[in-house]
């Protein structure tokens, strides 16, 4: 079967390699009934690879349903697709079926597949493995004879090792893997998709055709499509309708592409042996502030031990470096430390003849200290009850479990 009939039918355009390979594993696929998973990023055109395996299928002339998991509520996911019996919960007047009870003989579409609550995922598992499954409220298994296809557009392989999905149901359901490539690796399709688009909402709103001219059709080409297909046809239906002159150049265009917001910010990667699994991104930035502030401790005390030795009224110390330290940490005590957490740290001040006042030295660099005594201090008021002495000392109960391990309190 010629690829290029499939597309006519469909209405599918575009002539790179990632589509042909698709589709061609789509049309090869359709007349056995394996389970296929269908990858890609949102707006990339996944719900157009089931209507094609099921239209190519035995199935065909049967139902086929199309269902948005993300769309429906995790109270009645389970009715939704399995069903439920009269009075199983609190608003079910009557006897309900499933959409795997409607689609009988024929094809099941489960679009965003990763949002499944876990327990919808047992009875999905059991579904595909046996064809049984049992209505909301119901002792009595049932058995169907449905195709399933699903798709997502997140990376199931995280998911999985997050614990929100399970892995028996992931290679169960991706016995034949398609992946749909984004738009910003389907250079040449860009354009015609526009052209397609735009020729379409001319007809719809009854105007000429928008036309792009070579400058702003290189930079259609050559922009980032976050959104995929779906962000192109809505800024070219945008265009179409706003714009009164047909004739849209690379100034016009660029006012109706959104910049594209790239993410350079450096990762934050464990370098304790401590895992941060789990940990949110305020955890670990307090984790990271904290550390910041204990380095800035060992410098001043270094900076002090050099000054206590010398103890020479001539040393050659630049005043400076004591002074751009001190803005460092005052800035980071400014703007990052959570509420009042701990005590503020008195600002070292370099006086040649009285730097020996050990005493006072002592007192400067005990913010390990002082931070042991407020955590103790939490604790102790609210009866070692981790959850509120976190709460008032304005960190994280992670982060406070750790600090108690560390300094050894009780």
């Amino acid at each position: 079967m010629e690829i290029q009939s499939v597309k006519q039918r469909f209405g599918i355009i575009g002539n790179s390699a990632g589509l042909n390979r698709a589709l061609e594993v789509a049309v090869q696929v359709a007349p056995t009934d394996i389970s296929v998973l269908i990858m890609g990023e949102s707006g990339t055109g996944k719900e157009i690879m089931p209507q094609v395996i099921h239209q190519y299928s035995k199935r065909k002339h049967a139902e086929y349903i199309a269902v948005n998991c993300g769309a429906i509520p995790e109270g009645t996911i389970d009715s939704e697709l399995f069903g439920h019996e009269k009075g199983s919960f609190t608003g079910a007047h009557e006897k309900r079926k499933g959409y795997f009870e409607q689609a009988d003989g024929g094809t099941i579409f489960l679009d965003e597949l990763g949002e499944l609550p876990l327990s919808t995922q047992a009875r999905l598992l059991r579904v595909l493995e046996s064809g049984e499954f049992y209505k909301v409220g119901s002792s009595k298994v049932q058995k169907t004879d449905v195709r399933v296809i699903a798709a997502t557009n997140t990376k199931l392989e995280e998911a999985i090792q997050k614990g929100k999905f399970r892995e028996d149901l992931y290679y169960r359901l991706s016995t034949v893997p398609i992946r749909l490539t984004p738009l910003r690796e389907r250079r040449d399709d860009i354009h015609l998709l526009f052209r397609k688009f735009a020729s379409d909402f001319a007809e719809k709103y009854r105007m000429p055709t928008i036309v792009l001219t070579p400058e702003a059709k290189e930079m259609l080409v050559n922009y980032s499509w976050q959104g995929n297909i779906r962000q192109l046809k809505n800024i070219t239906e945008q265009i179409s309708v706003i714009e009164n002159s047909r004739d849209i150049n690379a100034e016009k265009l660029s006012s109706y592409l959104p910049a594209v917001y790239q993410n350079n910010l450096p990762m934050l990667l464990p370098n304790d042996g401590e895992s941060h699994s789990g940990m949110s991104e305020r955890d670990i930035l307090h984790k990271v502030l904290f550390d910041m502030k204990k380095d800035i401790t060992e410098l001043k005390k270094i900076i002090v031990d050099i000054v206590n030795s010398n103890g020479n009224p001539d040393v050659d110390f630049p005043e400076n470096d004591i002074a751009i330290i001190n803005k460092m940490d005052k800035d980071i005590r400014n703007d990052y430390t959570p509420r009042e957490s701990f005590s503020p740290r008195p600002t070292i001040s370099y006086q040649q003849p009285d730097i020996h006042d050990h005493e006072e030295v002592e007192e400067i660099l005990s913010l390990e200290e002082k931070e042991k005594e407020m955590i103790a201090k939490a604790l102790e008021k609210h009866r070692g009850k981790r959850k509120y002495a976190a709460k008032e000392l304005g960190i994280s109960e992670r982060t406070l479990y750790r600090k108690i391990k560390e300094y050894g309190l009780k």
